[in-house]
């Protein structure tokens, strides 16, 4: 049990610096930078700060916390990104014929 609540209090702590510093920083970066590695129909262009804070504060806490946990999801979302796309070529040159 404590443990876990050590966990938590970490997490909270990393959640609220990494949202504190993100919102401070939006404007001088933080929206240019997520607009250089986001695709373009996800691209901010300066809106939606709130929604983005979150979500960086939440991805950032979480993998400070467990970042092994992090790392498998990545990989496994890898995985199955790569398996569509294997099949949706795939599709793609059978239509075609």
């Amino acid at each position: 049990m404590e443990h876990e609540m050590t966990i938590l209090i970490i997490w909270l702590i990393a959640f609220c610096l990494i949202a504190y510093f993100s919102y401070q920083r939006w404007n001088s970066g933080v929206s240019q930078g997520l607009d250089k590695v986001l695709p373009s129909f996800l691209k901010t262009h300066g809106d939606n700060r709130y929604l983005w804070v979150i979500t960086l504060a939440v991805l950032g806490a979480t993998t400070l916390v467990k970042p092994v946990d992090m790392l498998l999801v990545v990989i496994l979302l890898g995985l199955v990104g790569w398996a569509v796309m294997a099949l949706v070529n795939w599709a793609g040159s059978k239509a075609n014929h």
